[in-house]
């Protein structure tokens, strides 16, 4: 098992990876989130990405951090952005499975189907993970829980939620 850690919470360290197939690639967005996707590997030399997105792209707000027209789609790289990073955090948990005998196929076959995008759910992050893995996990909506449970409880057991 090959492990690359080419990233850091604070920032890029690099921000140009060497990307293997099946690598999860993360985009940085803002301070809290990241959009995530499956390094796919070359085409006419051109590096691809698999990612789950809107299949709507004047969608910019989503509906109660729901998008129902939504699907796995394969754009290039950098089309995503040119920041990112290869961030396969749970290599030292779980074992990533074989690219080309599960994941591709598995991406191949989600490909033009309607997904339903959940930010709580089912966002890009577990996407990714349950390709590489076959576990669905999102670390930066646990980090969001960790923070935001403790005040629920509380409302809750003031009775005010």
């Amino acid at each position: 098992m090959v492990f690359r850690i080419a990233h850091s919470k604070k920032g890029l360290n690099n921000s140009h990876p060497k990307l293997f197939p099946g690598d999860i690639v993360e985009y940085p967005r803002n301070k809290y989130f990241s959009h995530f996707g499956i390094y796919f590997g070359e085409r006419d030399g051109v590096p691809y990405v698999a990612h789950l997105t809107s299949r709507d792209a004047d969608t910019k707000i989503l509906l109660f951090g729901r998008a129902l027209r939504s699907e796995i789609k394969l754009d290039p790289l950098e089309m995503l952005g040119t920041k990112y990073k290869v961030n396969n955090m749970l290599d030292g948990t779980h074992s990533p499975r074989d690219f080309h005998n599960v994941v591709k196929p598995a991406i191949e076959d989600m490909m033009g189907r309607e997904v339903t995008f959940d930010i709580l759910f089912h966002n890009s992050e577990h996407q990714a993970t349950l390709f590489r893995y076959g576990v669905k996990k999102s670390q930066q909506i646990e980090l969001i829980y960790e923070h935001i449970m403790p005040a629920w409880k509380k409302l809750i057991l003031e009775k005010k939620l």
